[in-house]
């Protein structure tokens, strides 16, 4: 529960672990004696069921008795990978999103860490999309669930549609490229 005699306050940290079968992780921020627990429900009320290893976070937090937990995420960025942490640019094919490719809502029909991909099913189109474990990655993701409500950027690649991005699925509502605002109707 919220304080409201105590607001929480806004930081960006770095996810240090999170497993979703256990429902929790833990944030990392600069100068903090402590790490932050970021819980399941959380992520999920950003509408996410996971986030990966190293990836970057904006959370809002409040001290408990138990130390410091998150309250709300507010954004998650992908990890950055070794060439951006010594300013170097990145040639990875696919690293660059083409942001004029709209985000289309879709749901994941399976993902299995294990194999590194998985597929989900677009709103109103009946060929799947595949989904690659780095693109997962990218996204600042560990992993999907069967079900999952998602927002993805899809090319059409050699062997069908891919995803080259993946949000939340809310994140597809507010997209410029797909010509959809949800204030425009206020």
């Amino acid at each position: 529960m919220v304080s409201e005699e105590y607001p929480p306050d806004v930081v960006v940290g770095i996810v240090k672990w999170f497993d979703p079968s256990k429902g929790f992780g833990f944030v990392v921020v600069e100068g903090m004696n402590s790490d932050i627990l970021l819980h399941a429900n959380a992520l999920r009320n950003f509408g996410l069921s996971s986030v990966c290893d190293g990836a970057g976070i904006r959370i809002a937090i409040q001290e408990t008795a138990r130390g410091f937990q998150t309250v709300e995420v507010l954004e998650v960025q992908p990890p950055a990978t070794d060439t951006e942490d010594r300013g170097i640019s990145d040639t990875h094919p696919g690293r660059d999103v083409d942001t004029s490719v709209p985000l289309e809502p879709a749901r994941v029909k399976w993902f299995d860490k294990v194999k590194g991909f998985g597929f989900a099913n677009v709103f109103g189109k009946a060929s799947d999309v595949f989904i690659h474990m780095e693109t997962l990655r990218r996204s600042g993701l560990a992993e999907l669930q069967a079900g999952e409500a998602i927002a993805v950027r899809v090319i059409d690649g050699e062997r069908g549609r891919m995803a080259v991005s993946i949000e939340p699925w809310e994140s597809g509502l507010d997209d410029p490229a797909r010509g959809t605002d949800r204030d425009a109707s206020s």
